[in-house]
């Protein structure tokens, strides 16, 4: 059956499928690559940035199991053309299928929440960031309980800070730590012991709010920090991470 198949399937045919292949990989890993930057440029919408996405992942998907065959048909030996081609495609396929699914992966493993705070009962509020975010989709109002409960059981390992530190040296050695993390300063408030500032993800551009509060606890000092998104229901789990 194989050597039928072979038969039946003239060279030109294989490079054909090979050069198919090929495109179709190319094609799928534009559209899952360029739709961040067509977003972060305002040449997109969210969601049709994100339609690029979806479709990136089924034309990467077509890549790959025509990358497969026409491998298979191209295969080295006997002057089989196009086997090159086939397995870059298949690859830029793999590629373009499979950072979607990683990003669907990691939206459902953690709770369709984007408001982090270290404390969630009196989260440190916004005050120069505020006209930054007025025409954000997600509000800067803590979410309350239920936005809590979620949190505490997906991130039980976020805590406020204890560190035996005086409250200005909490604060300096905070503004030098969110420096050195590339966020944008937007207010330095050392009287109240606040910071603000904002994080820019390096794909689709998307803004995050972060405001860090420092007290004093004695001798030491607690630090408490909050992350929230401007837009999207889930952040898929960066505000905790960055936290």
């Amino acid at each position: 059956m194989e050597h039928a198949l072979e038969e039946a399937t003239p060279m030109r045919y294989r490079r054909a499928t090979a050069m198919l292949a090929l495109a179709l990989g190319m094609s799928a890993f534009a559209l899952v690559v360029l739709a961040g930057p067509a977003y972060r440029l305002h040449l997109l919408a969210l969601g049709s940035a994100f339609s690029l996405l979806r479709w990136g992942a089924w034309a990467g998907l077509a890549a790959v199991v025509i990358g497969v065959i026409s491998a298979w048909l191209a295969r080295p030996g006997q002057g089989r053309p196009g086997f090159g081609f086939a397995l870059a495609g298949l690859a830029l396929g793999v590629i373009a299928f499979g950072m979607p699914i990683a990003l669907l992966q990691k939206a459902r493993s953690v709770p369709p929440i984007h408001d982090i705070s270290t404390d969630t009962e009196t989260p440190p509020t916004f005050v120069a960031v505020l006209p930054l975010r007025k025409d954000a989709a997600n509000p800067a109002d803590y979410g309350g309980a239920e936005i809590a409960r979620q949190q505490h059981q997906a991130y039980p390992d976020i805590q406020p800070a204890t560190v035996a530190l005086t409250a200005p040296q909490a604060y300096a050695r905070a503004l030098q730590v969110a420096q050195a993390m590339g966020w944008t300063i937007v207010a330095t408030v050392p009287e109240s012991g606040r910071i603000e500032a904002t994080d820019t993800t390096p794909w689709f551009g998307f803004k995050d709010d972060i405001v860090i509060r420092v007290s004093a606890q004695g001798n030491a000092s607690r630090v408490d920090i909050r992350s929230v998104s401007r837009v999207g229901r889930s952040d898929m789990g960066k505000n905790a991470q960055r936290i």
